[in-house]
C-alpha cells in the first residue's frame, strides 16, 4: 500500500481530530513534509507511528501544524477602534459584567490585550476572557506569560510600564492581568461553540483556512454571539457574505451581529 497524503489526513484526525481537509492543502502539505524531512522519516506511515509513540514528537507536530504568529495589539489603529468606540458601547448595552471570547488565542497576546484594552474601563475584577486554542503547548506558553520585546513593541507605554516586568531580556506579564484569563483547549472545526457572547475575537488565523471551512465558523461565530454582539476579526480577512450570515459591518474589522 503507498501511504499517501490523503492516507496521513486519515490518520491525523483519528489521532488528534483536527481535519487537515479544512487547510489548504499545497501550503499544509509543504509544512508538513518539511517537517518529516527534518526528523530524516522516509514515508507518512513511518512519521504517524513516531507520532503515536513519542509524545514529544506529537506535541511538536500539533505546534508546528497550528499557525502561531502574535503579538500584542497587533495593529494598534484596530485597537484604538476597541478602547474609544466598541468597549463604550458594550459597556452601555450590556453593562459591566461583559462575556468575552479570544478564540484561537495562540500563546496569549490577544487576550492579554483585551484585558489591558478593557482596563482602562473597567475594574480588573469585574473583567473575564475566555481564551481557547488547540494547540497545548501554546496555552501552556500563554499561562507562563513571557514574551520578548517585539512581541510587546505595540502595547501602550503606560499599560507596558504597569503589567510588564522585565526578566532576563524577556518581559512577563503581571499575575493580575493573568488572572483574568480562563485558558482552554477547542477545536474550531470540531468542537461545540459557547453561546451567548458579547463579542468574539479571532484574527489572522482563518486565512489557513478553506472558503468552506472559513464561511462555517462565521456562521458559527454569528451563533454564538448574542444580539449586538461584536465580532472582531484580522487585518487579513474579511467576510464577504457577512449579510447572509446576519452580520453588520460596523468598521473595517468590526462586525455586529443584527
Amino acid at each position: 500500500m503507498v501511504y499517501d497524503y490523503e492516507y496521513f489526513k486519515k490518520a491525523i484526525y483519528d489521532l488528534t481530530k483536527i481535519d487537515l481537509n479544512s487547510y489548504k492543502e499545497n501550503q499544509m502539505k509543504r509544512r508538513i513534509d518539511t517537517l518529516i524531512a527534518k526528523h530524516r522519516i522516509v514515508g507518512y506511515e513511518n512519521y504517524v507511528q513516531l507520532l503515536k509513540t513519542d509524545k514529544d514528537r506529537f506535541e511538536e507536530f500539533v505546534n508546528y501544524l497550528t499557525i502561531n504568529v502574535s503579538e500584542f495589539y497587533r495593529n494598534p489603529a484596530q485597537w484604538n477602534v476597541m478602547d474609544k468606540d466598541i468597549i463604550p458601547e458594550l459597556i452601555e448595552k450590556f453593562g459591566k459584567n461583559l462575556k468575552i471570547w479570544s478564540a484561537a488565542c495562540s500563546t496569549g497576546d490577544e487576550p492579554y490585550s483585551l484585558v489591558m484594552a478593557l482596563s482602562r474601563h473597567l475594574p480588573l475584577n469585574q473583567i473575564k476572557i475566555y481564551a481557547t486554542d488547540l494547540d497545548k503547548q501554546v496555552l501552556a506558553k500563554a499561562k507562563v506569560g513571557l514574551y520578548s520585546a517585539k512581541s510587546i513593541a505595540s502595547v501602550p507605554d503606560d499599560l507596558k510600564k504597569k503589567y510588564f516586568k522585565e526578566v532576563g531580556g524577556a518581559y512577563q506579564i503581571s499575575e493580575e492581568i493573568k488572572s483574568r484569563v480562563d485558558f482552554k483547549e477547542h477545536n474550531l472545526l470540531k468542537d461545540a461553540y459557547p453561546s451567548n457572547y458579547h463579542m468574539i475575537v479571532c484574527r489572522n488565523v482563518l486565512i489557513y483556512f478553506t472558503e468552506e471551512a472559513k464561511d462555517e465558523v462565521f456562521v458559527k461565530f454569528q451563533k454564538a454571539l448574542t444580539k449586538g454582539g461584536i465580532l472582531f476579526i484580522g487585518s487579513t480577512e474579511q467576510i464577504i457574505n457577512y449579510k447572509e450570515i446576519g452580520l453588520e459591518r460596523k468598521s473595517s474589522f468590526y462586525y455586529e451581529k443584527v
